[in-house]
C-alpha cells in the first residue's frame, strides 16, 4: 500500500525554500537526493470503465525509465492519501494490461478492459525534485513536485510536495507533515494528479 501526504505550495520561491531546507538535513540520507522529469500518462476505455471501477492505470517515463503503475482502493483523509498500487518496468509508453498479469488485480484489469481499446485520458509532465529521510524509527521520501495536468479540456498546474512513507508509521508521517506545512503555510490537497484531471475533465463536460 502506499501511504503518503500531499500539499499544495502556494509559490515557486516557496518550493525552492522547501528545497533548501535545513529542517531536514540531519536526517537526509547521503546520496539520496536527486532531480528527474517526469511524463506520465493515464489509460482508460472509452466508456471509461477503470475510472467506474475506481481503478488508475498509469505509465510514467521516470527519468529515462518507464513503469507502469496500477492503483486501486485509493482514499484520502485531508493530506493523507492511501491507496493499493503496484509497478512493473516496461520498455514504452504503449499500454499494455498483461504486464500485470501475474497478480490478481492485474487478471481484473484484462478482464474489465477485455478487446476495448484503451486511450490516454490524461497527462501529467513535472520536475521532480526529491530526497530521502531516515529519522531512525523510520524511512520517508521528499518529493517537490512542478509541472502540469494536461487534458483535452484544458490544462492544470502542478505545484505541490509529497512526503511519501516508506517504512515506519504513520503517526510520525503525519508529525513531519504538520511541521513542513506550519513552516512554510502550506495547503492539504485532497485530490491526487489523476483525480484533478479527472475532475476538471467532468468539468468541463458539465
Amino acid at each position: 500500500m502506499e501511504i503518503e501526504l500531499k500539499y499544495s505550495i502556494p509559490t515557486r520561491a516557496i518550493a525552492d525554500e522547501i528545497w533548501a531546507d535545513k529542517t531536514f538535513f540531519h536526517l537526509e540520507e547521503e546520496g539520496s537526493r536527486e532531480e528527474l522529469f517526469f511524463d506520465a500518462k493515464y489509460f482508460d476505455t472509452d466508456e471509461c470503465d477503470l475510472m467506474d471501477r475506481e481503478m488508475a492505470y498509469r505509465v510514467r517515463k521516470e527519468g529515462d525509465h518507464w513503469v507502469a503503475a496500477l492503483k486501486w482502493k485509493g482514499h484520502s483523509e485531508g493530506a493523507l492519501h492511501k491507496r493499493e498500487e503496484i509497478n512493473v518496468p516496461v520498455e514504452n509508453d504503449m499500454p499494455d494490461p498483461s504486464v500485470f498479469s501475474e497478480s490478481v488485480i492485474g487478471g481484473t484489469l484484462i478482464e474489465v478492459v477485455g478487446d476495448k481499446p484503451l486511450k490516454c485520458l490524461l497527462e501529467t509532465k513535472f520536475h521532480r525534485s526529491r530526497f530521502r529521510l531516515d529519522t531512525g524509527k523510520g524511512i520517508y521520501e521528499v518529493s517537490i513536485d512542478s509541472g502540469e495536468i494536461i487534458t483535452p479540456a484544458g490544462n492544470e498546474p502542478i505545484l505541490e510536495v509529497e512526503i511519501e512513507l516508506f517504512s515506519g508509521e504513520t503517526e510520525e508521517l503525519l508529525e513531519l507533515g504538520a511541521k513542513l506545512s506550519e513552516t512554510y503555510g502550506l495547503t492539504m490537497q485532497e485530490d491526487s494528479k489523476y483525480a484533478r484531471g479527472i475532475e476538471l475533465i467532468q468539468r468541463n463536460r458539465d
